[in-house]
Protein backbone atom coordinates (compact mmCIF):
# COMPACT_ATOMS: atom_id res chain seq x y z
CA UNK A 1 0.00 0.00 0.00
CA UNK A 2 1.47 3.14 -1.44
CA UNK A 3 2.27 5.80 2.17
CA UNK A 4 0.37 8.74 2.07
CA UNK A 5 1.90 11.99 2.63
CA UNK A 6 0.26 15.29 4.21
CA UNK A 7 1.07 18.46 2.85
CA UNK A 8 2.27 20.97 5.26
CA UNK A 9 -0.07 23.28 3.64
CA UNK A 10 -2.87 21.10 5.31
CA UNK A 11 -1.61 21.87 8.66
CA UNK A 12 -2.90 24.99 10.98
CA UNK A 13 -1.77 26.66 13.92
CA UNK A 14 -3.65 25.83 16.80
CA UNK A 15 -5.41 29.45 18.76
CA UNK A 16 -3.83 30.51 22.29
CA UNK A 17 -7.28 30.22 23.33
CA UNK A 18 -7.95 26.74 22.25
CA UNK A 19 -4.64 25.39 23.61
CA UNK A 20 -5.21 26.94 27.61
CA UNK A 21 -8.57 25.69 27.23
CA UNK A 22 -7.74 22.69 29.02
CA UNK A 23 -5.53 24.41 31.64
CA UNK A 24 -6.29 24.60 35.39
CA UNK A 25 -6.65 28.23 36.31
CA UNK A 26 -6.43 27.82 40.21
CA UNK A 27 -5.95 25.40 42.56
CA UNK A 28 -8.47 23.07 43.53
CA UNK A 29 -10.09 24.49 46.86
CA UNK A 30 -12.99 22.59 49.31
CA UNK A 31 -15.73 25.02 50.35
CA UNK A 32 -14.60 26.24 53.35
CA UNK A 33 -10.73 27.12 51.58
CA UNK A 34 -12.65 29.09 49.25
CA UNK A 35 -14.81 30.52 51.83
CA UNK A 36 -11.94 31.82 53.53
CA UNK A 37 -10.42 33.13 50.72
CA UNK A 38 -13.51 35.36 49.83
CA UNK A 39 -13.87 36.32 53.88
CA UNK A 40 -10.61 37.92 53.13
CA UNK A 41 -11.36 40.08 50.66
CA UNK A 42 -14.26 41.51 52.62
CA UNK A 43 -12.36 44.50 54.56
CA UNK A 44 -15.25 45.38 57.10
CA UNK A 45 -15.45 41.66 58.00
CA UNK A 46 -12.04 41.23 58.55
CA UNK A 47 -11.72 44.69 60.72
CA UNK A 48 -14.43 42.83 62.79
CA UNK A 49 -12.49 39.47 62.95
CA UNK A 50 -9.25 41.06 63.83
CA UNK A 51 -11.19 43.53 66.88
CA UNK A 52 -12.90 40.71 67.78
CA UNK A 53 -9.52 38.90 68.33
CA UNK A 54 -8.25 41.95 69.76
CA UNK A 55 -10.97 42.03 72.50
CA UNK A 56 -10.22 38.29 73.85
CA UNK A 57 -6.62 39.34 74.18
CA UNK A 58 -7.29 41.79 75.66
CA UNK A 59 -9.69 40.59 78.15
CA UNK A 60 -7.52 37.61 78.95
CA UNK A 61 -4.56 39.35 79.91
CA UNK A 62 -4.96 43.14 80.10
CA UNK A 63 -5.87 42.27 84.03
CA UNK A 64 -2.19 40.84 84.68
CA UNK A 65 -0.63 43.99 82.28
CA UNK A 66 -2.31 47.28 83.92
CA UNK A 67 -1.61 48.65 87.38
CA UNK A 68 -5.24 48.86 89.15
CA UNK A 69 -7.72 46.45 89.28
CA UNK A 70 -11.52 46.73 88.80
CA UNK A 71 -12.72 46.75 92.46
CA UNK A 72 -10.13 48.62 94.29
CA UNK A 73 -12.01 52.33 95.43
CA UNK A 74 -9.63 55.28 96.14
CA UNK A 75 -12.07 57.76 96.76
CA UNK A 76 -9.72 61.01 97.14
CA UNK A 77 -9.20 60.13 93.46
CA UNK A 78 -12.83 59.81 92.30
CA UNK A 79 -13.96 61.60 88.92
CA UNK A 80 -10.57 62.01 87.51
CA UNK A 81 -10.97 62.65 83.83
CA UNK A 82 -8.85 60.90 81.57
CA UNK A 83 -7.23 64.30 80.12
CA UNK A 84 -6.59 66.98 82.91
CA UNK A 85 -5.44 70.82 82.63
CA UNK A 86 -2.32 71.10 84.33
CA UNK A 87 -1.23 74.27 86.25
CA UNK A 88 2.76 75.60 85.82
CA UNK A 89 4.00 77.05 89.49
CA UNK A 90 7.56 76.08 88.22
CA UNK A 91 10.20 73.65 86.39
CA UNK A 92 9.71 71.11 88.22
CA UNK A 93 5.87 72.10 90.26
CA UNK A 94 2.69 71.77 88.44
CA UNK A 95 -0.77 70.64 89.47
CA UNK A 96 -4.33 69.54 88.70
CA UNK A 97 -7.37 71.39 89.40
CA UNK A 98 -10.26 68.87 89.96
CA UNK A 99 -13.56 69.83 89.01
CA UNK A 100 -14.77 69.07 93.05
CA UNK A 101 -12.30 71.91 93.73
CA UNK A 102 -9.05 69.54 94.54
CA UNK A 103 -5.77 70.10 94.00
CA UNK A 104 -3.51 67.13 93.04
CA UNK A 105 0.65 67.11 92.24
CA UNK A 106 1.40 66.06 89.63
CA UNK A 107 4.10 65.71 86.37
CA UNK A 108 4.18 67.65 83.39
CA UNK A 109 3.79 65.28 81.35
CA UNK A 110 0.34 63.84 83.22
CA UNK A 111 1.48 61.42 86.13
CA UNK A 112 -0.71 61.92 89.10
CA UNK A 113 1.62 62.51 92.63
CA UNK A 114 -0.93 62.94 95.38
CA UNK A 115 -3.56 65.35 96.46
CA UNK A 116 -2.62 68.69 97.90
CA UNK A 117 -3.98 69.78 101.40
CA UNK A 118 -5.02 73.54 101.76
CA UNK A 119 -3.82 75.17 104.20
CA UNK A 120 -6.44 77.51 104.32
CA UNK A 121 -10.21 76.77 103.08
CA UNK A 122 -12.33 80.22 103.61
CA UNK A 123 -16.17 78.97 103.22
CA UNK A 124 -17.29 82.56 103.65
CA UNK A 125 -15.65 83.90 100.79
CA UNK A 126 -15.64 80.89 99.10
CA UNK A 127 -11.75 79.90 98.46
CA UNK A 128 -8.74 77.98 99.88
CA UNK A 129 -5.37 78.54 99.64
CA UNK A 130 -2.36 76.17 98.79
CA UNK A 131 1.25 75.91 98.92
CA UNK A 132 3.29 74.34 96.05
CA UNK A 133 6.80 74.39 95.90
CA UNK A 134 6.90 77.15 98.32
CA UNK A 135 4.38 79.64 96.59
CA UNK A 136 0.56 80.32 97.40
CA UNK A 137 -1.69 79.49 95.03
CA UNK A 138 -5.41 80.29 95.50
CA UNK A 139 -8.61 79.15 94.57
CA UNK A 140 -11.21 81.68 94.52
CA UNK A 141 -14.50 79.62 93.46
CA UNK A 142 -17.39 82.27 94.79
CA UNK A 143 -17.88 82.79 90.89
CA UNK A 144 -19.75 79.48 90.92
CA UNK A 145 -22.66 81.18 93.06
CA UNK A 146 -22.96 84.16 91.49
CA UNK A 147 -26.20 84.97 89.45
CA UNK A 148 -25.68 84.86 85.11
CA UNK A 149 -25.86 88.82 85.40
CA UNK A 150 -23.09 89.29 88.62
CA UNK A 151 -21.20 86.58 86.06
CA UNK A 152 -21.83 87.13 82.48
CA UNK A 153 -18.96 85.17 81.32
CA UNK A 154 -19.57 82.06 83.05
CA UNK A 155 -16.57 81.81 85.51
CA UNK A 156 -17.03 78.98 87.81
CA UNK A 157 -13.27 79.98 89.76
CA UNK A 158 -9.84 81.80 89.29
CA UNK A 159 -6.57 80.30 90.16
CA UNK A 160 -3.87 83.17 91.50
CA UNK A 161 -0.09 82.13 91.91
CA UNK A 162 1.88 84.94 94.03
CA UNK A 163 -1.30 86.83 93.43
CA UNK A 164 -0.91 86.38 89.75
CA UNK A 165 -3.79 84.97 87.90
CA UNK A 166 -2.98 81.84 85.47
CA UNK A 167 -4.81 79.55 82.92
CA UNK A 168 -3.79 76.12 82.31
CA UNK A 169 -0.24 75.28 81.13
CA UNK A 170 -1.22 72.15 79.19
CA UNK A 171 -3.98 69.83 78.44
CA UNK A 172 -2.42 66.21 78.52
CA UNK A 173 -3.21 62.56 78.52
CA UNK A 174 -3.74 61.22 83.08
CA UNK A 175 -0.62 58.82 82.60
CA UNK A 176 -2.30 57.26 85.77
CA UNK A 177 -5.62 56.34 84.78
CA UNK A 178 -5.81 56.08 81.11
CA UNK A 179 -9.88 56.08 80.81
CA UNK A 180 -9.86 58.19 84.04
CA UNK A 181 -11.48 57.35 87.44
CA UNK A 182 -15.34 56.72 88.16
CA UNK A 183 -17.25 58.17 91.51
CA UNK A 184 -16.04 56.32 93.88
CA UNK A 185 -12.09 56.12 92.27
CA UNK A 186 -12.28 52.96 90.30
CA UNK A 187 -10.19 52.61 87.12
CA UNK A 188 -12.33 52.92 83.98
CA UNK A 189 -10.13 50.82 81.78
CA UNK A 190 -9.56 47.94 84.37
CA UNK A 191 -13.28 47.69 84.83
CA UNK A 192 -14.05 48.14 80.90
CA UNK A 193 -11.52 45.55 80.52
CA UNK A 194 -13.65 43.32 82.91
CA UNK A 195 -16.04 44.05 81.39
CA UNK A 196 -15.50 42.52 78.23
CA UNK A 197 -14.88 39.39 79.98
CA UNK A 198 -18.60 39.29 81.44
CA UNK A 199 -19.67 39.97 77.80
CA UNK A 200 -17.58 37.58 76.20
CA UNK A 201 -18.34 35.28 78.63
CA UNK A 202 -22.37 36.12 77.34
CA UNK A 203 -20.90 35.65 73.88
CA UNK A 204 -19.69 32.00 74.80
CA UNK A 205 -22.75 30.76 76.70
CA UNK A 206 -24.65 32.22 73.92
CA UNK A 207 -22.91 29.99 70.96
CA UNK A 208 -22.85 26.98 73.23
CA UNK A 209 -26.46 26.69 73.67
CA UNK A 210 -27.39 27.73 70.43
CA UNK A 211 -25.24 24.94 69.06
CA UNK A 212 -25.52 22.06 70.88
CA UNK A 213 -29.26 22.58 72.17
CA UNK A 214 -30.90 24.89 69.30
CA UNK A 215 -29.21 22.78 66.64
CA UNK A 216 -30.20 19.56 68.22
CA UNK A 217 -33.29 20.54 68.41
CA UNK A 218 -34.28 22.15 65.33
CA UNK A 219 -32.36 18.97 63.10
CA UNK A 220 -34.43 16.53 65.07
CA UNK A 221 -37.89 18.52 64.45
CA UNK A 222 -37.38 18.71 60.76
CA UNK A 223 -35.57 15.78 59.84
CA UNK A 224 -38.51 13.26 61.74
CA UNK A 225 -41.47 16.07 60.70
CA UNK A 226 -45.26 15.24 61.10
CA UNK A 227 -46.46 15.48 64.50
CA UNK A 228 -43.38 15.31 65.72
CA UNK A 229 -42.10 18.31 64.39
CA UNK A 230 -45.63 20.27 65.29
CA UNK A 231 -45.66 19.23 69.07
CA UNK A 232 -41.78 20.89 68.80
CA UNK A 233 -43.01 23.38 67.43
CA UNK A 234 -45.60 24.09 69.43
CA UNK A 235 -43.12 23.82 72.60
CA UNK A 236 -41.00 26.67 70.59
CA UNK A 237 -43.80 29.14 70.36
CA UNK A 238 -44.70 28.84 74.03
CA UNK A 239 -41.42 29.57 75.31
CA UNK A 240 -40.66 32.29 72.66
CA UNK A 241 -44.01 34.10 73.68
CA UNK A 242 -42.62 34.53 77.02
CA UNK A 243 -40.37 37.90 77.17
CA UNK A 244 -36.89 37.50 78.38
CA UNK A 245 -37.19 40.16 80.72
CA UNK A 246 -39.76 38.28 82.41
CA UNK A 247 -37.63 35.26 82.52
CA UNK A 248 -35.06 37.32 84.36
CA UNK A 249 -37.23 38.76 86.51
CA UNK A 250 -38.54 35.62 87.90
CA UNK A 251 -35.13 34.05 88.14
CA UNK A 252 -33.83 36.81 90.24
CA UNK A 253 -36.64 36.70 92.76
CA UNK A 254 -36.21 32.91 92.88
CA UNK A 255 -32.21 32.67 92.87
CA UNK A 256 -31.31 36.50 93.08
CA UNK A 257 -29.54 38.86 90.64
CA UNK A 258 -26.40 38.51 88.89
CA UNK A 259 -24.69 36.86 86.58
CA UNK A 260 -26.40 33.64 87.24
CA UNK A 261 -29.59 34.63 86.27
CA UNK A 262 -28.78 35.79 83.05
CA UNK A 263 -27.11 32.63 82.15
CA UNK A 264 -30.06 30.34 82.93
CA UNK A 265 -32.65 32.93 81.64
CA UNK A 266 -30.40 32.80 77.96
CA UNK A 267 -29.41 29.41 77.99
CA UNK A 268 -33.65 28.50 78.46
CA UNK A 269 -34.99 30.67 75.81
CA UNK A 270 -31.57 31.51 74.12
CA UNK A 271 -32.21 28.80 71.25
CA UNK A 272 -35.27 29.08 69.69
CA UNK A 273 -34.40 31.13 67.22
CA UNK A 274 -31.51 28.97 65.92
CA UNK A 275 -33.86 25.74 66.34
CA UNK A 276 -36.12 27.46 63.49
CA UNK A 277 -33.57 28.11 61.28
CA UNK A 278 -31.95 24.71 61.53
CA UNK A 279 -35.61 23.17 61.26
CA UNK A 280 -36.05 25.22 58.11
CA UNK A 281 -32.49 24.10 56.53
CA UNK A 282 -33.27 20.19 57.36
CA UNK A 283 -37.16 20.20 55.87
CA UNK A 284 -35.45 21.55 52.23
CA UNK A 285 -31.73 19.62 52.70
CA UNK A 286 -33.66 15.75 53.70
CA UNK A 287 -35.16 15.59 50.22
CA UNK A 288 -31.65 15.40 48.59
CA UNK A 289 -30.06 12.69 47.06
CA UNK A 290 -27.32 11.78 49.12
CA UNK A 291 -30.36 11.14 51.95
CA UNK A 292 -32.11 8.77 50.24
CA UNK A 293 -28.74 7.08 49.38
CA UNK A 294 -27.89 6.83 53.04
CA UNK A 295 -30.97 5.81 54.20
CA UNK A 296 -30.68 2.97 51.25
CA UNK A 297 -27.38 1.61 52.88
CA UNK A 298 -28.36 1.63 56.09
CA UNK A 299 -27.72 4.41 58.21
CA UNK A 300 -29.73 5.66 61.11
CA UNK A 301 -30.89 8.51 61.61
CA UNK A 302 -28.85 10.14 64.10
CA UNK A 303 -26.08 9.14 61.72
CA UNK A 304 -27.83 11.07 58.60
CA UNK A 305 -28.57 14.11 60.83
CA UNK A 306 -25.08 14.43 62.25
CA UNK A 307 -22.67 13.38 59.48
CA UNK A 308 -24.82 14.53 56.25
CA UNK A 309 -27.57 17.23 57.25
CA UNK A 310 -26.07 19.23 59.86
CA UNK A 311 -22.93 19.66 58.14
CA UNK A 312 -24.48 20.97 54.90
CA UNK A 313 -26.44 23.60 56.77
CA UNK A 314 -23.26 24.70 58.83
CA UNK A 315 -23.62 27.72 56.56
CA UNK A 316 -26.19 29.36 57.54
CA UNK A 317 -25.77 27.56 61.14
CA UNK A 318 -22.95 29.97 61.72
CA UNK A 319 -23.73 32.73 59.83
CA UNK A 320 -27.15 33.17 62.43
CA UNK A 321 -25.07 32.23 65.57
CA UNK A 322 -22.78 35.40 64.32
CA UNK A 323 -25.88 37.63 63.81
CA UNK A 324 -27.27 36.24 67.96
CA UNK A 325 -23.86 36.69 69.58
CA UNK A 326 -24.32 40.32 69.41
CA UNK A 327 -27.55 40.37 70.58
CA UNK A 328 -26.70 38.57 73.70
CA UNK A 329 -24.39 41.14 74.44
CA UNK A 330 -26.32 44.06 74.03
CA UNK A 331 -29.23 41.86 76.15
CA UNK A 332 -26.32 41.50 79.87
CA UNK A 333 -25.63 45.40 79.14
CA UNK A 334 -29.55 46.19 78.80
CA UNK A 335 -30.29 44.18 82.34
CA UNK A 336 -26.82 45.14 83.79
CA UNK A 337 -28.10 48.85 82.74
CA UNK A 338 -31.61 48.55 84.75
CA UNK A 339 -30.07 46.60 87.67
CA UNK A 340 -30.96 43.03 86.77
CA UNK A 341 -27.75 42.55 85.89
CA UNK A 342 -24.09 41.42 87.86
CA UNK A 343 -24.14 42.69 91.26
CA UNK A 344 -21.42 44.72 92.87
CA UNK A 345 -18.15 45.02 92.89
CA UNK A 346 -18.50 43.14 89.42
CA UNK A 347 -18.23 45.18 86.29
CA UNK A 348 -20.35 44.66 83.26
CA UNK A 349 -20.59 47.56 80.42
CA UNK A 350 -24.11 47.89 81.38
CA UNK A 351 -23.87 48.31 85.06
CA UNK A 352 -20.89 51.15 84.13
CA UNK A 353 -23.46 53.05 81.94
CA UNK A 354 -25.97 53.15 84.56
CA UNK A 355 -23.67 54.43 87.18
CA UNK A 356 -22.82 56.92 85.03
CA UNK A 357 -25.87 58.41 84.52
CA UNK A 358 -25.92 60.43 87.65
CA UNK A 359 -22.71 62.58 86.07
CA UNK A 360 -23.53 62.41 82.63
CA UNK A 361 -23.41 66.45 82.78
CA UNK A 362 -19.85 66.53 84.46
CA UNK A 363 -18.31 63.68 83.70
CA UNK A 364 -19.17 62.48 80.46
CA UNK A 365 -16.49 59.94 79.34
CA UNK A 366 -17.72 57.28 81.97
CA UNK A 367 -20.60 56.94 79.76
CA UNK A 368 -18.35 57.35 76.92
CA UNK A 369 -15.90 54.27 77.29
CA UNK A 370 -19.00 51.58 77.76
CA UNK A 371 -21.06 52.71 75.65
CA UNK A 372 -18.10 52.64 73.06
CA UNK A 373 -17.19 49.49 73.84
CA UNK A 374 -20.11 47.91 73.41
CA UNK A 375 -21.08 50.25 69.88
CA UNK A 376 -17.47 48.46 68.31
CA UNK A 377 -18.38 45.05 69.73
CA UNK A 378 -21.60 44.75 67.91
CA UNK A 379 -20.43 46.40 65.21
CA UNK A 380 -17.55 43.60 64.75
CA UNK A 381 -19.59 40.89 65.50
CA UNK A 382 -22.42 42.06 62.27
CA UNK A 383 -19.87 43.18 60.22
CA UNK A 384 -18.09 39.53 60.77
CA UNK A 385 -21.52 38.04 60.07
CA UNK A 386 -22.32 39.91 57.15
CA UNK A 387 -19.06 38.78 55.73
CA UNK A 388 -19.78 34.99 56.12
CA UNK A 389 -23.61 35.54 54.94
CA UNK A 390 -21.79 36.43 51.73
CA UNK A 391 -18.26 33.84 51.78
CA UNK A 392 -20.63 31.24 52.65
CA UNK A 393 -23.10 31.43 50.01
CA UNK A 394 -22.25 28.88 47.33
CA UNK A 395 -24.59 30.81 44.70
CA UNK A 396 -21.79 33.39 45.25
CA UNK A 397 -19.12 30.95 44.33
CA UNK A 398 -16.92 32.69 41.45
Amino acid sequence: MAEQTIKKELWEDIHKDNKDAEVISRPSMTYWQDAWRRLKKNKLSMLGLAFIFFMVLTAIVGPYIIEHDYSTQQLQLANIPPKIDIYKVDDENYFYMHAEYKLFAVTADGQLLDRIKETQNNLTDRNRVYTVGGKEVVLDYKYASMKPEENPDGIKYKILIDGVETTPFDKVQNKEFVFGTDALGRDMLARVIFGARISLLIALIATVVNFFIGVLYGGVSGYFGGQVDNIMMRIVDIINVIPLLLYVILLSVIIGSGLKSIIIALGSVYWVGMARIVRGQVLSLKEQEYVLAARTLGASSMRIMIRHLIPNAMGPIIVSMTMMIPSAIFTEAFLSFIGLGVNAPLASWGTLANDALGGLRSYPYQLFYPSLAISLTMLAFNFLGDGLRDALDPRLRK
